[in-house]
């Protein structure tokens, strides 16, 4: 394997500074992120629900879920927290999601999608409009189906980040390569892949999780849990939602040093794969082999702190 990067938790701390925006009771509701997740069908409506109460929770000031008619009455009925939308079945779906696109800071696209063609077709005209717009696009599960089928749909959009398993990774790799990759150099098969796809940011998730945009390569290795309930790719998704539209606020805003180091794509990538891991370790300690996703959600807010907040001094 290659010389590859990791940060510690001085580096971890100074890039959550450069990107988290500070709580201030001179914003207005909006200002600190509103994420879309483009998800959530009959069968599958846990998904959308995690990604999306994921980002709310970790400091999204508006979450929205754009769904199927089947899926919206059980997401509504878990929280009433986020803003439902039971339009992607709809004929009419892309113009109804297409009124709401440019009010918002990221989408992620693709927990609890489902592989209905019609839905996937409306799908990538929502990515395609998303990029006119420069809206970050974090592309997760059933998501990363769609971009399998059809890569072109993302190649040279800089501004998307792709989340994939191994197998996940495995499949798109083949689809571009024709060959698969090798097992052996996964962080060199992560970046060749990364630049065949235009310098798009690939989060390869796994024992630890390589993120690179085809140049730089990040790697986090603190362990999570061993515990492997679902969901926990949706609360990663979902932050990384959150953390994308941030780090893209800084970087228009007020660009710095450690904002330079890497594309923000990479560092929302790494904040959130360090609050979720963070998030399995402690809902891990305190549930067991009983710990779900729930329990991660749950330590979102002590994990947070713990990462990226200034430790406080003892008087």
């Amino acid at each position: 394997m290659r010389k590859m990067t990791t940060l510690n938790a001085g580096q971890l701390l100074a890039l959550a500074k450069s990107v988290v925006p500070p709580l201030q009771y001179t914003k207005h509701k909006g200002q600190a992120g509103r994420v879309a997740v483009i998800g959530g069908c009959k069968e599958y409506t846990g998904a959308p629900y995690f990604a999306a109460i994921s980002a709310l929770k970790a400091g999204a000031d508006l979450s929205h879920v754009f769904c199927t008619e089947g899926a919206s009455p059980v997401i509504k009925a878990y929280s009433p927290e986020l803003i439902v939308h039971p339009v992607l079945d709809w004929t009419n779906s892309v113009g109804e999601i297409l009124q709401w696109l440019p009010r918002f800071h990221s989408i992620v696209v693709g927990p609890g999608l489902g592989r209905e063609e019609q839905i996937l077709n409306s799908t990538s005209a929502v990515i395609e409009k998303a990029k006119e717009k420069n809206i970050p696009i974090v592309i997760d599960a059933d998501g990363l189906f769609l971009v399998t089928q059809n890569p072109a749909i993302i190649k040279g959009y800089t501004n998307a980040v792709l989340t994939p398993n191994a197998a996940e990774f495995g499949r798109l790799y083949k689809k571009v390569f024709n060959t698969d990759p090798n097992s052996e150099e996964p962080v060199d098969s992560v970046k060749q892949l990364c630049r065949e796809l235009g310098s798009v940011t690939i989060v390869h998730k796994g024992a630890h999780d390589i993120i690179s945009d085809g140049d730089k390569v990040l790697m986090y290795f603190n362990p999570g849990s061993p515990r492997r309930c679902g969901g926990q790719g949706d609360l990663l998704s979902g932050t990384m939602g959150l953390f994308a539209a941030w780090a893209k606020f800084a970087q228009d805003e007020s660009p710095s040093e450690s904002i330079s180091t890497y594309p923000y794509g990479m560092q929302a990538a790494y904040l959130a794969c360090a609050l979720t891991r963070e998030c399995a370790r402690r809902a891990f300690q305190l549930n067991g082999r009983s710990m779900t996703t729930t329990d991660m959600i749950a330590q979102i807010h002590a994990s947070f702190e713990d990462l990226f907040s200034e430790p406080q001094s003892v008087s």
